[in-house]
């Protein structure tokens, strides 16, 4: 079973930058898209940023202009790369991978822990 394992969370003053990581623990295939959701304490999880296997990305409001999701293809690694930290981006992030296998499934980590305060 794979696994998807997120790095880079931690503790950041507001206008920090941070940068999470996104690798899985073994080889994944005809991978459509890679995402970052987030989920703060009492609120639903909601999408940050998606990548397409084409490099097409796309990013809720918020995050516009400071966060930039990547990738490294030969890795099946996703990045997702936080400048100009708000308290408001306080979260666990999670990882996800959307993949074709006889048919669409997806691939969830267990999250890293993001917290902006001063």
């Amino acid at each position: 079973q794979v696994q998807l394992v997120e790095s880079g969370g931690d503790l950041v003053q507001p206008g920090g930058s941070l940068r999470l990581s996104c690798a899985p623990s073994s080889s994944i295939f005809n991978i459509i898209s890679m995402a970052w959701y987030r989920q703060a304490p009492g609120k639903q999880r909601e999408i940050v940023a998606r990548i397409s296997s084409d490099g097409i990305s796309n990013y809720v409001e918020s995050v516009k202009g400071r966060f930039t999701i990547s990738r490294d293809n030969a890795k099946n690694t996703v990045y997702l790369q936080m400048n100009s930290l708000k308290p408001e981006d306080t979260a666990v992030y999670i990882c996800n991978v959307l993949v074709y296998d006889h048919s669409v499934r997806d691939y969830w980590g267990q999250g890293t822990q993001v917290t902006v305060s001063s």
